[in-house]
C-alpha cells in the first residue's frame, strides 16, 4: 500500500507536454513489490515463467485489440517489463526500432539477442 512517508515518488513527466498526443512512448511496468514473478535469467538469457509468458502474450494482443497502437521493441525481465509503444489516433506512424537488442520478436530470437542487451 502506498505510504507517502515511505514512498517519495516524484513525477518524471515533462512539464507542459501533452501526453495525449500521438507519438512514441517508452514504458516500464513493475511487478507488485518488485517480486521476480516473470522469470529468471539463466546463462545470460531470460527464461520466462508462466506469468512472464502471460505478460508477453497480453502485450502482443494489445495491437490486435487496439488499432491505434503500434508495438515496437520490448523485453520482459524478472520483475518488470520495458516497451516502446506508438499511439496513432490521428496519424499514420510507422514503428521503427529505436532500441536495438531488446525484445523477443522473431527477429531478435533469430539473432540470439539476450536479456542483457542494451539500448544503442
Amino acid at each position: 500500500m502506498f505510504d507517502p512517508d515511505k514512498h517519495h515518488r516524484r513525477s518524471i513527466r515533462l512539464k507542459g507536454f501533452d501526453y495525449s498526443l500521438d507519438g512514441g512512448y517508452c514504458i516500464t511496468i513493475c511487478s507488485h513489490e518488485k517480486k521476480c514473478l516473470f522469470g529468471r535469467i539463466e546463462q545470460d538469457k531470460m527464461r520466462l515463467s508462466e506469468l512472464g509468458k502471460i505478460v508477453e502474450s497480453e502485450w502482443l494482443k494489445s495491437a490486435e485489440i487496439r488499432k491505434e497502437v503500434i508495438l515496437d521493441a520490448y523485453v520482459v525481465m524478472p520483475n518488470h517489463f520495458h516497451a516502446i509503444v506508438y499511439f496513432r489516433r490521428g496519424l499514420e506512424l510507422k514503428a521503427q526500432n529505436q532500441c536495438r537488442g531488446v525484445g523477443r520478436t522473431p527477429e531478435s530470437i533469430a539473432l540470439g539477442i539476450t536479456a542483457n542487451s542494451r539500448c544503442a
